[in-house]
């Protein structure tokens, strides 16, 4: 299997930690957290895109 997609040791801690405050939440604070998180990674998608396509001579 390939080892490219997996998640290392500290992202999965990372990922426990989150998923602790996620179950706290309410139904409106998760609705805000999600919109927010996946504003982030479209922003994030962007940025490496830039550079991807600013780095090529």
């Amino acid at each position: 299997m390939d080892n490219a997609n997996k998640l290392t040791l500290e992202q999965e801690f990372k990922l426990a930690i989150y998923k602790q405050k996620i179950y706290k939440l309410n139904d409106i604070n998760i609705k805000k957290h999600l919109i927010a998180t996946l504003k982030q990674m479209m922003i994030k998608d962007n940025i490496i895109k830039y550079f991807i396509k600013n780095s090529m001579p």
